[in-house]
C-alpha cells in the first residue's frame, strides 16, 4: 500500500446515381388513353422557373457509431509497522431507424388511372409550389444581400457567463462550490526536498485539514504554503499532525476574510455505491476534480510516510474515483459536496514505464471523516494527538483469523500490560481476537485500525479465542497521549 504522497467508421455509402435528364413519372400520374398522340417534350434548353432549385443528391450515409511489508512484532499503541497488503451504444447500430442519405423508395406498381380533371389540379398545385418557391428564393437572397452576406448564417450561443452555471446537483455545480475551499499544499523542507498535496479549508479561523505526510518534510525545519484555486497563496504553519492517523492541521500565517469551510458529512452513514467526488492536485495539477463511488467501507489499511517514520491505521473508505500522487489530504465528497474523507492511500502495483512512482488502478482509501474530526478537534485544543489502546501487543502477520495477543511486548515488557484494559478483562496472551463489537478481525492490523475509530473511554465488546473455546470481554479503552 502506498500513500499517494506528493510527486509532482463506418462503412461510407455507395455513390449516389446521376440524375435522370427527365423526371421519372410516378406510378399514379394520369395515362393518355391507348391511340392517342402524347404530348411533346418540353426542351431541354428550357429554363426552370424563377427560383426553382434544382433537388440536391441525398447525402451520404454517415459511419456508424460503430504499497506494506511486515514487520517486527510491536505494541498495538505503538508505532505499528504496516502489514503486507496485496499488491455508454450508439444509436442506429443495431438498424432501426431510417440511414441518412438512403436512396428513395422504389415506386410502387402502377395505380389505378386517374381522371384528366386530377391531372389539371396536379399540374395547378406544381405550378403553386413553384411560384412560391420562386418567391421565397428571391425573399432569401434579397435578406442575404442586405445583411451583405452571401455565406450560411449561424447562431452563437449568448457570451453571458449566467447561462453556462450548473445545476447544485450535478458533479459540476458541487466542484464549482467546493473548490475555492481547497488548497494545493507545497512542502519544502530544510535541505530543499518537498512535495505537493492537498488540503481544505476546516473553519474560517484559517485552519488546513491534510495528511501528516503531505507535511512531515517541513514541519519541523521547512516552508509550508497553501495556494488557493483562484491563485492567491499564504504561508502556512504545523498546528498538530498525528502520524499514526496520518492527520495534520495547519494554519494560515495572515489568513483572509471570508473563508468558507467545506461542510462536514457522516462517515457513518455512507453507503457502498453512493457517489464521491475527489478534489486534489495529483502530479501537482491543481484543482483536479474526478469521480467515482464508495466501493467498500471498513478497509483495514497500513501506510507510511515518505520519511519512513511510522506507520498509519485506518479502517478507510475505498473509492473508485481517481487518486494519485498529490491528491493526499484532499476531500473526498459525496454528492451532496459534503467531506465524508480525507484522501490518504492508494493500492499500487508499482512503479512503470521508469516511473518512480505507479497512478491510480481505482482503488483508493480515505480516512472516515469522523475519525479525521475527532483527531483534528484535538490536534488545534493541544497539539498532540491522543490514541485510544487496549493495553495489549498483537502480531502484525496476516491472515492469522484473527488479532493474537503477542507474547511478549516491544523491549521484552509484558504483552497484557498489567492493570491495562486488556488485562482488567481477563484477556491473556496467546487469545485470539476475533471479533471488535460486530466487525470481524482477520490480523492485528485490522484491530488496531478498529480501535482508532474510537475515543478513549469508549467500551467495547471483543470476542476471542482461547484454547478453541469462544468468549467474550467487554474492555474500557484506555488512551496513550502523543506519537511518541
Amino acid at each position: 500500500m502506498s500513500t499517494e504522497n506528493e510527486g509532482n467508421e463506418g462503412t461510407a455509402a455507395g455513390a449516389v446515381p446521376s440524375v435522370p435528364s427527365a423526371p421519372p413519372v410516378p406510378a399514379d400520374a394520369p395515362q393518355a388513353p391507348p391511340g392517342s398522340t402524347p404530348p411533346a417534350p418540353a426542351p431541354a434548353s428550357a429554363p426552370a422557373p424563377a427560383g426553382a432549385q434544382e433537388t440536391p443528391p441525398a447525402p451520404a450515409a454517415p459511419p456508424h457509431t460503430p504499497q506494506v511489508p511486515h514487520a517486527p512484532l510491536s505494541a498495538a499503541e505503538a508505532n505499528w509497522p504496516p502489514p503486507a497488503v496485496p499488491a455508454y451504444a450508439s444509436p442506429g447500430a443495431g438498424g432501426g431507424g431510417p440511414v441518412w442519405g438512403a436512396p428513395s423508395q422504389p415506386y410502387g406498381p402502377e395505380g389505378p388511372r386517374k381522371r384528366r380533371g386530377a391531372s389539371s389540379l396536379v399540374a395547378a398545385v406544381a405550378v403553386a409550389a413553384l411560384i412560391a418557391g420562386g418567391i421565397g428564393g428571391a425573399l432569401g437572397f434579397w435578406a442575404a444581400d442586405r445583411n451583405g452576406d452571401s455565406g450560411s448564417t449561424t447562431v452563437s450561443a449568448s457570451p453571458n457567463p449566467q447561462d453556462l452555471k450548473r445545476d447544485p446537483g450535478t458533479v459540476a455545480g458541487v466542484a464549482a462550490k467546493a473548490l475555492p475551499s481547497v488548497v494545493t499544499i507545497d512542502a519544502q523542507s530544510g535541505d530543499g526536498e518537498g512535495g505537493t498535496g492537498t488540503g481544505f479549508v476546516y473553519d474560517k479561523q484559517g485552519h488546513i485539514l491534510t495528511n501528516n505526510h503531505v507535511v512531515a518534510s517541513a514541519a519541523d525545519s521547512g516552508q509550508l504554503t497553501a495556494t488557493f484555486s483562484d491563485g492567491r497563496k499564504y504561508d502556512a504553519e504545523v498546528v498538530g499532525r498525528a502520524q499514526g492517523y496520518d492527520v495534520a492541521v495547519l494554519k494560515l500565517k495572515n489568513p483572509p476574510s471570508g473563508l468558507t469551510p467545506l461542510s462536514l458529512g457522516n462517515s457513518d452513514q455512507v453507503a457502498v455505491g453512493d457517489s464521491t467526488i475527489a478534489i486534489g492536485a495529483p502530479f501537482g495539477l491543481s484543482n483536479t476534480v474526478t469521480t467515482g463511488i464508495i466501493s467498500a467501507k471498513n478497509r483495514p489499511v497500513a501506510s507510511g510516510d515518505a520519511s519512513g517514520g511510522s506507520n498509519s491505521y485506518m479502517s478507510a473508505l475505498q473509492t473508485d474515483a481517481s487518486i494519485n500522487p498529490g491528491n493526499s489530504g484532499g476531500p473526498l465528497l459525496d454528492a451532496r459536496g459534503a467531506v465524508i474523507g480525507i484522501n490518504s492511500a492508494i493500492q499500487s502495483t508499482g512503479s512503470s514505464m521508469g516511473q518512480s512512482q505507479a497512478g491510480s488502478i481505482g482503488l483508493g482509501f480515505a480516512i472516515p471523516i469522523n475519525q479525521a474530526t475527532n483527531v483534528a478537534q484535538q490536534l488545534i485544543k493541544t497539539g498532540k494527538p491522543v490514541y485510544p489502546v487496549i493495553g495489549a501487543t498483537v502480531t502484525m502477520t496476516e491472515k492469522t483469523g484473527g488479532a493474537v495477543i503477542s507474547d511478549r511486548g516491544a523491549g521484552g515488557t509484558e504483552a497484557v500490560a498489567k492493570g491495562g484494559p486488556a488485562d482488567r478483562a481477563g484477556l491473556k496472551a496467546g487469545d485470539v481476537i476475533t471479533k471488535f463489537n460486530d466487525t470481524v478481525i482477520d490480523s492485528g492490523p485490522t484491530l488496531i485500525g478498529e480501535i482508532w475509530t474510537h475515543k478513549p473511554g469508549d467500551r467495547v465488546t471483543l470476542t476471542y479465542k482461547r484454547d478453541g473455546r469462544t468468549a467474550t470481554a467487554q474492555v474500557t479503552l484506555g488512551e496513550r497521549s502523543g506519537d511518541s
